[in-house]
């Protein structure tokens, strides 16, 4: 596994798969990586004939009392898992790299930016479409793999391929979990063991919506009803939204049916965690 840190490098590796007509896949992550960041490689490595994997803290996608001094790094764990996981090139850009002194530009979302996690972090998704738009020109994939814990974020990537005509497939892999159903995310590394159990309730309410649906409720109403009923008996998680919503525009509808995205945002202690389905999907 090579280790690219600059833009002649990175542009050498691109150029010459280019030339060779390989396909290339990229992983965009924040590092801290786990089994869910690896089922994206592999999403990736089906897909295309070498894999680049970004590790890039980015500082725009966080608020001002936001984690980023905190997050989670460990990168030569990072690059251990990288290379175990079948990587061909590990991007390790800084934040001057991205970010030169006077750079200005930014990427502005559409509306459904302002809802759910946009409305929760001002902001934020500004600064997502943001590096995504330097990668995808950096590294110029055939196929970026994202995954479903992430799903407004991965909804507004595809908004902004196709809005801007990035010339990229952009795939989304599905949400791995813990054995229990807790979904796998870098923050859980934050989480006492109390909290963590207090955090299956975000697991087990999806279920309960999943449950409401399958028995034939499909009244946006009685299905929040379920999710709100189930998340009562886990009194550490405040909910910061329940959002039931259309798959395309991430906008509420009424009436939920096969397709429908169901996405929930809570508080654990001092850790913020996200999770969702989609409906008609394979869910445990």
């Amino acid at each position: 596994m090579l280790t690219l840190t600059d833009r002649p490098s990175l542009h050498a590796w691109v150029g010459g798969h280019r030339r060779a007509q390989r396909r290339i896949g990229l992983v965009p992550t924040m590092g801290a990586l786990h089994p869910g960041h690896l089922s994206l490689v592999g999403e990736a490595r089906g897909r295309c004939d070498v894999v680049v994997l970004s590790v890039f803290v980015n500082p725009l996608q966080f608020g001002p009392n936001e984690d980023y001094q905190r997050y989670p790094r460990d990168l030569e764990r990072d690059r251990a898992l990288a290379g175990q996981s079948g990587v061909d090139a590990l991007f390790l850009p800084t934040v001057d790299m991205m970010y030169p002194p006077g750079s200005e530009v930014r990427v502005l979302p559409g509306s459904a930016a302002l809802l759910w996690e946009g409305a929760v972090r001002p902001g934020h998704f500004e600064g997502v479409l943001t590096v995504v738009a330097k990668l995808l020109h950096l590294v110029q994939p055939d196929v970026a793999v994202f995954g479903q814990k992430d799903i407004q974020q991965a909804t507004l990537v595809r908004q902004m391929v196709r809005d801007l005509d990035f010339p990229v497939e952009v795939a989304v892999s599905p949400t791995v979990r813990e054995p229990d159903g807790l979904a796998l995310s870098s923050r859980n590394a934050y989480l006492t063991p109390e909290e963590r159990g207090q955090a299956l309730g975000l697991h087990r309410a999806l279920q309960a919506a999943d449950q409401a649906w399958r028995a034939g409720e499909h009244r946006s109403e009685g299905i929040e009803a379920a999710v709100r009923e189930r998340l009562q008996m886990f009194p550490g998680v405040t909910a910061d939204y329940i959002a039931i919503v259309n798959p395309e525009t991430l906008r509420p509808i009424s009436r939920v049916e096969r397709g429908t995205i169901i996405a929930v945002a809570g508080r654990v202690g001092r850790t913020r965690l996200l999770d969702n389905l989609i409906l008609g999907m394979e869910f445990r």
